[in-house]
């Protein structure tokens, strides 16, 4: 049987066939076939997989329309990014609907480049104590009937659902929510540490860039940041872009939590990718100077971090392995959605999404579903495709 793709690397063979990993081997590859042949110096990893991204590129998943999420698709490939869930924000629930109807719709047609694996709820069932640059003014308790409605329009396609467990029916939703198949993290929460423990016993089994907008680490309150820290199994998303977290506390975080309990996100916004300047976030103005992205108020605001820098931070200071590095970008996050049939690692059966990374974790190839999608320069290991 003809390949569609080999990739080799020092230590194995890929086959590729109708976009997906047909076998993977440790002969050395018949080049008669169309191949990569990739350095030593280099790494391939699975396609990263970003689960909390609201926009990139001058779109917004808010925008509630197809040319958005294509946009965003687009730009994402640039960083190692092939897929990622459409992460929504707090907003009327008339919007909140209109976005979740539109990316029901686009994921109906087969993706060419990052693919949407479904939506991240980030609100509306938040705590106004921990706002952060969503609008406290339209946050509401949790509601399994809203919740419902806006499945509903989502085609069944909500994956993850930010709340704040200690919330009025936060107990409740959570476990109702969890036995849905929906992961529910906690975040935008001003839970006790009693009540952080209550809410994963009802399922909750995330929390939402840790650290942020969540009550802190006290030595009489361990808060929602300390059960994070402590809670084995618990996975926290982290955004490693040394403004959200001190460098030290992205460390501290790989250190208790350990690479299997890690999901590096961007939280991205519609300015990633673009210059300096004034951006729109939920209806709020945004400012974006270097890697801050604040409101007028100086409350942080998204990043516009890209998974390609949040690789080079978290390298150059953790010691981790490759394998490691390539759970915290996929692995966990294909577990975490309900993917890992066909996500998150390099195994026949998958589909043939993979990164390259230079030795210096530049992104010089991505390659979603067996088709190069972004090439950083010419690359003399790659064959005439």
């Amino acid at each position: 049987m003809r390949s569609d793709l080999i990739i080799q690397t020092s230590l194995k063979t890929i086959i590729v066939n109708d976009g997906q990993i047909s076998a993977v081997n440790e002969q050395p590859a018949d080049f008669s076939t169309p191949h990569i042949s990739i350095p030593a110096t280099h790494h391939l990893l699975p396609g990263f997989i970003d689960p909390h991204i609201h926009g990139a590129g001058g779109a917004d998943v808010m925008d509630a329309t197809p040319e958005a999420l294509e946009s965003m698709a687009r730009t994402l490939v640039k960083e190692g990014v092939t897929s990622f869930l459409a992460t929504t924000m707090t907003q009327t629930e008339e919007a909140i609907m209109k976005a979740l109807r539109n990316t029901a719709d686009y994921m109906k047609t087969p993706a060419q480049l990052a693919e949407v694996l479904g939506v991240h709820l980030e609100g509306p069932f938040l705590s106004p104590e921990k706002a952060g640059a969503q609008d406290p003014e339209l946050m509401l308790e949790p509601d399994m009937t809203l919740f419902n409605e806006f499945q509903e329009a989502a085609g069944d396609t909500i994956r993850v659902v930010t709340a704040a467990p200690e919330r009025k029916n936060g107990t409740a939703f959570t476990k109702e929510v969890s036995e849905s198949g929906v992961t529910v993290s906690i975040g935008h929460s001003n839970a006790t540490y009693e009540e952080f423990k209550q809410a994963v016993e009802n399922g909750a089994s995330q929390v939402t860039h840790l650290y942020n907008q969540m009550s802190p680490f006290h030595h009489r309150d361990p808060g929602v940041a300390g059960g994070a820290l402590l809670e084995k199994g618990v996975k926290a998303e982290v955004i490693a872009d040394f403004v959200h977290s001190h460098p030290e506390a992205v460390r501290l975080a790989l250190r208790a939590k350990g690479a299997d309990d890690l999901i590096l996100i961007t939280d991205a916004m519609r300015a990633k990718g673009l210059s300096d300047g004034e951006y729109d976030l939920g209806g709020q103005q945004v400012t974006v100077n270097g890697a801050e992205a604040r409101l007028s108020d100086g409350t942080l605001a998204g990043s516009v971090l890209t998974m390609e820098q949040a690789v080079k931070n978290i390298m150059s200071l953790t010691d981790i392995t490759i394998d490691e590095l390539a759970t915290i970008t996929s692995g966990n996050a294909a577990r975490q959605l309900g993917v890992w049939d066909r996500k998150g690692s390099i195994e026949p059966g998958k589909d043939a999404d993979f990164v390259v990374l230079d030795e210096h974790y530049n992104v010089v190839l991505t390659i979603c579903r067996g088709e190069i999608v972004f090439q950083k320069e010419d690359l003399p290991w790659i064959s005439s495709l």
